[in-house]
């Protein structure tokens, strides 16, 4: 086994000060907190402050997880595109819940979120879809994501084909293809401190309604 050692940083290495997440700076909603984290995250410069890893598993719990773009967030949840009949797709299907991890490395920050998935409105979908560019659009109309192809170039030809069969014309839907929704349940933001001995808040759930926070030890 490969041990991974501390990176070294030379004296010229500019190094990062990291704000604390104390306790009376924490929002008690944590739509607020994550929608102040998520802004600091685009004013940051991050070249995609988007990016989210996705987690599912199957029925009996076998994990996968994967990288795929946040294309919006309110009181009702967290959204995310992709083709029902991927791997994601059929195991959300079949096991209705996910795991959600962001993971701002320059702001030294990882917001992880949980609970159950449920499909957006086909008119939602219908909507994002429309708003894609073109090339995007035929993407997916051609891709069966997470389905073996035979290489790159059959891909590519039937981009082609697409592209040519409706020349002058709208792109169709893809049939299977559209949103998923996550409402959460927890939340947990971590806040990088050098000395190893990091920040974790939790949202949960309170007994009375709204969110009970607790900190947990790094």
């Amino acid at each position: 086994m490969h041990t991974a050692r501390p990176s070294s940083r030379s004296d010229n290495c500019r190094v990062p000060e990291f704000a604390p997440l104390r306790d009376q700076d924490v929002d008690r909603d944590p739509l607020r907190q994550f929608t102040a984290w998520y802004q600091d995250a685009h004013a940051s410069g991050l070249r995609e402050p988007a990016a989210v890893a996705v987690a599912t598993s199957t029925p009996d719990g076998v994990p996968s997880v994967r990288m795929v773009l946040l294309k919006g967030f309110d009181e009702r949840g967290f959204v995310f595109f992709t083709n029902y009949e991927s791997r994601k797709g059929r195991e959300l299907e079949d096991n209705p819940r996910a795991a959600l991890l962001f993971y701002w490395d320059p702001l030294g920050r990882q917001v992880r979120i949980e609970g159950p998935v449920a499909r957006t409105s086909a008119e939602d979908s219908a909507e994002y879809v429309r708003s894609r560019a073109r090339g995007s659009q035929l993407s997916a109309l051609a891709s069966p994501q997470s389905q073996e192809v035979p290489d790159r170039e059959w891909l590519e030809q039937r981009v082609s084909e697409l592209a040519e069969q409706f020349r002058d014309a709208e792109l169709p839907l893809p049939r299977a293809w559209g949103g998923f929704r996550l409402a959460p349940e927890r939340y947990e933001f971590w806040q990088h401190r050098d000395d190893r001995l990091h920040d974790r808040v939790v949202y949960t759930p309170g007994d009375g309604g709204g969110w009970a926070l607790k900190r947990l030890a790094p």
